[in-house]
Formats: C-alpha cells, structure tokens, sequence
C-alpha cells in the first residue's frame, strides 16, 4: 500500500503565496489566508502539491489505510484558485446560487478570482462547511462508539 502523497510540509504559507508569479492569484490568495484563518481560527499550513490547510482531522479509509487531511483550505493553481470544502455542498445549494461565477467538483470549489465571486457569500460558505464537517466528524465518532457498545 502507498503512502499518501498530500501531508503537512514545514514550508512557509506566506513564502509559498508570495512566490506565485501571477499578481492578482497572489492577492487573492493573501485575502483568502487572511479570511479563512479568521473564520476557522486554526493556524494555516502548507501541505505538499501546493495546498493551504486549515485544521485536519484523520481518516479511515475503506481499504483500512489511514491519513491525516485538512479541513478546508485552498490551493491556487494554474487556471483558478480550487476552495476545499470537505462537507461538500448539498447543504449549500442557496448560497452557491448567490456566490457567482464559479464551479464544483467533489469537494471543491473552483473560482477565477475573488473579484467574480461574492466574498461574504463565500465566507459563509466556507464557515457552514467548516461547522458542518466539525459536527459530521462527532457523528461518525458516535456512531463509531455505539458500534463498540
């Protein structure tokens, strides 16, 4: 079995976004480091491939491999800026109707730049899916816990 290739790097987060060559990704990025960290009041790290983290949790997957992941995050790449919401977006359909130009897949959001999006919308995205994993994750503990019983 291999390892997972996405982890935690000592890097530094506001070296690695002060690197990226496009100016405006890189002021989108700092405004995102900025709003996510304030919201989730958890301490960013970079995570290889590129990737910003906030909180992480460990999971179990269903060959029984182990891993730690993060929360939500981002990660700016070549043609958009991809948002990690890991509680996914069934339970955000209105806001995603009012946030603007964007895509999704599993789990992520994709966006051009902030300025095509509405900010506080996407704030209260991100802060429903950060709430929303949170109380997920102590489901599936006391799920997990009744099982043991």
């Amino acid at each position: 079995m291999s390892d997972l290739k996405t982890k935690i790097t000592e890097d530094s987060v506001v070296g690695f976004i002060n690197a990226l060559k496009d100016e405006q990704q890189r002021k989108d990025c700092k405004e995102l480091l900025k709003m996510i960290k304030k919201m989730t009041k958890a301490q960013p790290k970079l995570w290889s491939h590129g990737a910003i983290g906030f909180g992480s949790y460990t999971y179990k997957g269903a060959s029984g491999r182990t891993g730690e992941w993060y929360i939500t995050g981002f990660s700016p790449r070549k043609q958009n800026i991809s948002v990690v919401l890991m509680a996914g977006f069934g339970h955000n359909k209105d806001l995603l109707k009012k946030l603007g130009k964007h895509k999704t897949g599993a789990g992520c959001l994709y966006i051009n730049s902030l300025g095509e999006v509405d900010k506080k919308v996407l704030e209260e995205l991100i802060k429903s899916n950060f709430k929303k994993f949170a109380e997920q994750q102590k489901e599936q503990t006391h799920l997990k816990n009744l099982v043991k019983k």
